[in-house]
């Protein structure tokens, strides 16, 4: 961490004033250094975890003999332990210093290790146990990291820093299946290539992490907000919250009202392999494209992250979150027209796209303007965990409802519901909907920026 800290050295060492340009906001990078360094260790990390992706599923059933349905079980059941975990990441990251680098830290070493474990682990137990653990990394280290970008980052350019973190994530969502496609191609044994690589891969980004991701980056000059902020010498260290004061979070307005619309928009957003299922069956993709839909959404994700990050700052995060749900509606509305043809399968991935977009990051930097700057870990885990084990119901929920009926039967069921969620959920923010931008940023629940500071 020698590196990452000695670049922070003016700020943090005792007392040593603040650096020159923090008198002249106007001045600070709207994406800080390290927004970019994390949204590479995101894009190294996401190339790794999707290589495993790309083949587990083939590999689990026709190498080990595992039948399709003990994969969804047990996928199902690993997601629902990441969601779970994500609440005791953001509760130990918060409390200043250096635990936010250090929770996420421990959180990519734990699905770094888990790569080639995977070499050896053979029966469902074993691959269980091994993807749980990874799932448990990636909890453990998501609101730690969204509290990083939070801190180091301006309240009014917020949105615009998680749209160039997801952009940079999706970039080696991109890339992961493409590698492990010439991993396969050009290996002997290439499941076991396949695996060693992304161990590689995986070591790669915790090393980034390491050297590059400053251990405080609240005490970087783009986040200090006034010139009358204190040097580093007399400012007290902040007190590790309770627990109790992690879970009370939910008793503030604004972040209820954030859980409870992501929760309530999440019990009705289909999982990405059963709109793909669909889109398959439905208009007739043929079955060798199958694995490029996945790709087609990353893409104009990757697209759209940055620009509709930014919008989110000007016009409103939470118009823009529930925006992106109503992309979301209308391509299951077109998935369920009469049309066919490959027009109608891109406008699909189009929409697609867009919802995670104006979503994604856009919920995180609304959540980092709803909570206290020391209990940032604890609030995007909250909101995070809400949403994740909603979607998970959905989907069991979703399975349920394709067995009974048809797919088309539970997609035009879920597309209603998504209606009247959405209509609740724009209820629900009535109350905080004016635009966002100024470091105030009422619309997100932003502290007013003290009378006489800069803007």
């Amino acid at each position: 961490m020698y590196l990452a800290d000695s670049r922070n050295s003016t700020a943090g060492t005792p007392g040593t004033a603040a650096a020159p340009d923090t008198t002249r906001p106007g001045r600070r990078p709207a994406v800080p250094g390290t927004v970019l360094a994390l949204g590479a260790v995101s894009l190294i990390t996401d190339v790794s975890a999707e290589m495993i992706t790309a083949v587990l599923p083939l590999y689990v059933v026709t190498a080990l003999g595992l039948s399709p349905l003990g994969f969804g079980l047990l996928d199902g059941i690993n997601n629902g332990v990441g969601a779970l975990v994500r609440l005791a990441g953001g509760h130990l990251a918060d409390g200043g210093g250096r635990r936010h680098k250090v929770v996420a830290g421990l959180g990519y070493g734990l699905s770094a290790l888990c790569k080639p474990l995977l070499l050896l682990a053979q029966g469902l137990p074993a691959i269980s146990a091994v993807l749980a653990v990874d799932r448990a990394g990636k909890g453990l280290r998501t609101a730690p990291r969204d509290a990083m970008i939070s801190l180091s980052t301006l309240p009014e350019h917020r949105g615009r820093a998680f749209g160039v973190h997801r952009a940079m994530d999706t970039a080696g969502a991109l890339l992961g299946p493409l590698a492990a496609f010439a991993v396969l191609r050009i290996a002997v044994d290439g499941y076991d290539a396949v695996f060693t690589v992304s161990a590689c891969v995986a070591a790669l980004g915790v090393l980034v992490l390491v050297l590059f991701v400053p251990a405080r980056p609240g005490s970087e000059p783009s986040t200090a907000r006034t010139s009358t902020a204190r040097p580093a010498a007399t400012a007290p260290a902040p007190a590790r919250p309770a627990l109790r004061d992690s879970l009370a979070l939910l008793r503030r307005p604004d972040l209820r009202r954030l859980t409870l619309c992501a929760a309530l928009l999440g019990l009705t957003t289909v999982s990405d392999a059963f709109l793909y299922l669909l889109l398959q069956r439905e208009l007739g993709v043929p079955a060798a494209l199958f694995p490029l839909l996945p790709l087609g959404t990353a893409a104009v994700f990757l697209l759209l992250a940055v620009p509709l990050g930014a919008l989110a700052d000007r016009a409103g995060r939470r118009r823009l979150f529930l925006a992106g749900h109503a992309a979301l509606l209308l391509a299951y509305g077109l998935v369920l027209a009469p049309l066919h043809g490959p027009a109608t399968v891109v406008a699909v991935l189009a929409l697609h796209g867009a919802f995670y977009a104006a979503t994604d990051g856009v919920l995180a930097a609304a959540t980092a303007g709803a909570v206290p700057t020391e209990h940032l870990g604890a609030g995007q885990a909250l909101v995070g965990t809400g949403q994740a084990l909603a979607r998970f119901v959905c989907s069991l929920a979703f399975g349920a409802a394709w067995s009974l009926w048809d797919g088309r039967s539970a997609l035009a069921l879920a597309a209603v519901a998504l209606a009247a969620a959405a209509l609740g959920a724009a209820r629900l923010l009535r109350t905080t909907d004016a635009p966002d931008r100024s470091p105030g940023g009422t619309a997100d629940g932003d502290r007013p920026t003290p009378e006489g500071a800069p803007r």
